[in-house]
């Protein structure tokens, strides 16, 4: 390492990103604690969209005497109290993360089990009131992806691996965006859905929308067992401490070793005992004669050497291009957020039916009302699509692209696919149906302008969440301040997320009541135009802008 800066704000020009068009997948550091976060992330979103895909009727069923405009306010309600809760608490999380008292672990165990309490009570909630007890719970106890993100960038510190490494948070979404609302559709209302199988069991009838919510908790205990034993502490204070979780996970993947070695060496006549490794810090060999001079060590593994010795002061976190990258982020969380909560909504909405008496009238090309009217297996298999689409994007596209253009100038030129995505939602309700109104809406026309419909929205998303991500993440003033920041974007984009759906759900009901259904998608594209005008004041920064006394560069 080199001497340390004597300057206290010297200004610092990025290093260069390096050949990140030669790195493959392959080449990533650290995979294994990469799978850890990702299972870890995978979680999270398979939960969000289970429940996404059955909530409206959900809510029917809490109260089925409710208008459907009344239905789509308590969904944007519902769907906001998990990140209102969530942005006020998010900050709190950052700064504990930061803590030597916490750490990154610990707060992910919390956010974890806190989600899984959480996913159990909304599970066998009987009404609006309670699921949104359960649902606040959930996002309270929860500041999980921003200290995901910081571990990402504690284990993957060169940039020429970043554009890869941040990568696998998003397209780890959208695997649960394929598999949450399948999951979710199939098994919810069991009995009314199977009801020669599962109509006779009284379980299913009293809380017909648990087995997706139980199904649910299990994976997130999978995940809380996951990083217990197999995910290392990155905070450079909680280094030299002892994880009993993690020794526990050596000695049980040393123990599994141990029965793979003996059972492939059986019929050999020598066998060995392997060597202890200093990098893994546990050991399979059998000490015969005890050190002459015992010593006593809190850990076998090496440990990096800290690159800072203060932490930078909380006011002085919100330099300029910090705001505007936060701002920025805002905005792409409260469209994107809106639209999440909306889109569900519109796809199960009735389709227009001229014939009934209550129907308003149509004045093409902007005066028309109606949704899709799909059930939840129909709404899961259309939200599976905006998933596929964006995992074949992201595994196939994104990373050669991204390298060609770099991570500021593929965000910009991608967040331009959101006003188009979100123009042209509305016009979905238009598209000629197979089935007559009030069936749902259905037939391969129908299916391939969802489809080309969502292309727009999942290429925007491919390309600009990660950037965004990398940009907040490089953006940080002083690494001591980098779960705080991340917690900071966290508690913002939660505020956006919070904000889009109660706005956005309000407004669609009342585009609903007036015959207007596209109002609210057209004033979400004016949303995404005004980001897109924001991200040509953002410039991508370094990560470690302000210098303090002690720091030292990295060898």
């Amino acid at each position: 390492m080199g001497a340390p800066i004597p300057q206290d704000d010297a200004p610092r020009t990025p290093p260069p990103a390096g050949d990140a068009k030669s790195v493959s997948w392959s080449d990533l550091p650290r995979k294994d604690q990469l799978i850890v976060i990702t299972l870890a992330r995978l979680s999270e979103p398979l939960v969000q969209t289970s429940l996404q895909a059955y909530m409206f009727y959900q809510l029917k069923w809490f109260d089925p005497s409710l208008s459907d405009s009344v239905i789509s306010s308590q969904a944007g309600i519902l769907h906001a109290s998990f990140t209102a809760a969530q942005f006020l608490t998010a900050m709190i999380w950052g700064r504990l993360a930061d803590s030597s008292r916490f750490g990154r672990k610990t707060v992910l165990l919390i956010g974890l089990g806190g989600t899984m309490l959480s996913c159990v009570g909304f599970g066998f909630s009987t009404s609006f009131w309670q699921a949104l007890v359960f649902r606040s719970i959930g996002g309270i106890t929860n500041g999980n992806v921003g200290v995901l993100r910081t571990m990402i960038s504690e284990i993957i510190r060169e940039k020429k691996y970043q554009s890869r490494a941040f990568l696998l948070m998003p397209m780890t979404f959208n695997v649960g965006v394929i598999i949450g609302p399948i999951l979710g559709g199939t098994l919810s209302d069991l009995a009314g859905t199977y009801p020669n199988r599962f109509g006779h069991i009284e379980f299913f009838k009293r809380y017909p929308y648990a087995a997706p919510n139980l199904l649910s908790a299990f994976f997130l205990l999978c995940a809380m067992t996951s990083i217990w034993l197999n995910l290392d502490e990155t905070l450079d204070s909680r280094l030299d401490r002892r994880d009993i979780g993690r020794d526990l996970g050596r000695k049980l993947w040393a123990l599994v070793a141990r029965r793979r070695s003996s059972s492939s060496n059986s019929n050999s006549t020598t066998s060995y005992s392997p060597l202890a490794s200093r990098d893994t810090g546990t050991s399979t060999e059998v000490e015969l004669t005890p050190p002459t001079t015992p010593t006593k060590t809190k850990s076998t593994r090496p440990r990096p050497r800290p690159r800072y010795t203060q932490r930078l002061a909380f006011r002085r976190i919100f330099t300029r291009n910090v705001i505007l990258t936060l701002l920025a982020s805002c905005t792409l969380a409260f469209h994107v957020g809106t639209f999440n909560s909306l889109w569900f909504v519109f796809l199960s909405t009735p389709a227009y039916d001229p014939s009934s008496p209550s129907s308003l009238p149509r004045h093409l090309p902007l005066i028309f009302t109606g949704g899709m009217g799909l059930q939840p297996r129909e709404v899961g298999m259309a939200m599976a699509i905006l998933g596929a689409l964006g995992i074949a994007l992201q595994l196939l596209v994104y990373p050669t692209l991204s390298a060609r253009l770099g991570t500021v100038r593929s965000w910009r030129l991608f967040l331009l696919c959101f006003p188009i995505a979100y123009v042209l939602v509305p016009f979905l309700s238009l598209v000629p149906s197979d089935a007559a109104p009030p069936a749902p809406k259905a037939g391969v026309q129908v299916w391939l302008a969802v489809a080309g419909v969502l292309v727009f929205q999942v290429v925007g998303r491919t390309f600009a969440l990660p950037a965004q991500t990398i940009l907040v993440n490089n953006c940080s003033p002083h690494p001591s301040v980098l779960g705080t920041l991340h917690g900071v974007g966290q508690s913002v984009s939660s505020f956006a997320r919070t904000v889009g759906p109660v706005l956005g759900g309000f407004l669609y009901g009342l585009g609903l009541k007036v015959g207007v259904v596209g109002a609210v998608w057209w004033g979400l594209s004016l949303a995404a135009v005004f980001g897109v005008g924001v991200s040509f004041f953002v410039r991508e920064g370094d990560g470690h802008e302000i210098w303090l006394e002690g720091d030292e560069e990295e060898e």
